[in-house]
């Protein structure tokens, strides 16, 4: 049987344990937001730390990448040929690379076809001679009707095929440049030619160096008209 009497019921609280009650309700929801607030914390640690460590690995990509970019250009420059000349007397011009970083092995001189000279070779001592075109020279010169005396630095183009070494590896370099040389002629007949240094025109291809040190020679000496 159900027991249908009344209850007694509960005595009201005191104040002091309603007191009591709301400072154990805000005492509870300052700990709730306490762990929320670690987590919150732990969770921006993580993100902070993710993104050291992506920075950390994005700079030493970066630097890695500059390093490699740098070796590239380092060894594409090492592996660009410029020569200088510098005097060796009036009639001959010694050639040395540019960078210390080579070293020439041989060299093959090609000369316009119009002047009738065979290509110069020369091996460990590459050099240009007056000798190997000045005759040749002065007689297309005065076939054009060219004054027997230069007014300035007058210019004959050549090829030049150039076998190298950088750090032991072989490389090859062909490139059209002009002979700086001046001209005199004497009293009592013949010229002289006096050679002034070299300068770089271009790169050119193999196959077609002497067609361009050709059109190049027409172009610096026009024939006679």
């Amino acid at each position: 049987m159900s027991d249908d009497r009344p209850r007694p019921e509960s005595p009201p609280q005191s104040k002091a344990e309603q007191k009591a009650e709301v400072r154990a309700e805000e005492a509870a929801a300052i700990r709730r937001r306490w762990i929320t607030l670690g987590e919150v914390l732990a969770v921006i640690a993580v993100v902070i730390s993710g993104l050291t460590l992506w920075n950390s690995w994005s700079q030493r990509s970066d630097s890695d990448a500059v390093k490699q970019a740098d070796a590239q250009r380092a060894s594409t420059r090492a592996a660009t040929l410029v020569l200088a000349a510098t005097g060796s007397g009036d009639h001959a011009l010694t050639l040395k690379p540019a960078s210390p970083e080579q070293s020439v092995q041989s060299q093959t001189i090609l000369f316009p076809t119009a002047l009738g000279v065979a290509p110069a070779e020369t091996t460990g001592e590459p050099r240009i001679e007056g000798k190997w075109f000045e005759r040749e020279l002065q007689k297309v010169r005065n076939t054009a009707k060219l004054p027997d005396d230069s007014r300035g630095d007058e210019r004959l183009p050549v090829v030049i095929k150039t076998r190298f070494l950088v750090d032991g590896e072989p490389h090859e370099d062909v490139a059209l440049y002009d002979i700086g040389y001046s001209i005199s002629g004497h009293w009592l007949g013949g010229h002289s030619v006096t050679l002034r240094g070299v300068s770089l025109v271009s790169r050119v291809a193999s196959a077609k160096a002497q067609a361009q040190l050709d059109a190049r020679w027409s172009k610096l000496l026009p024939k006679a008209k």
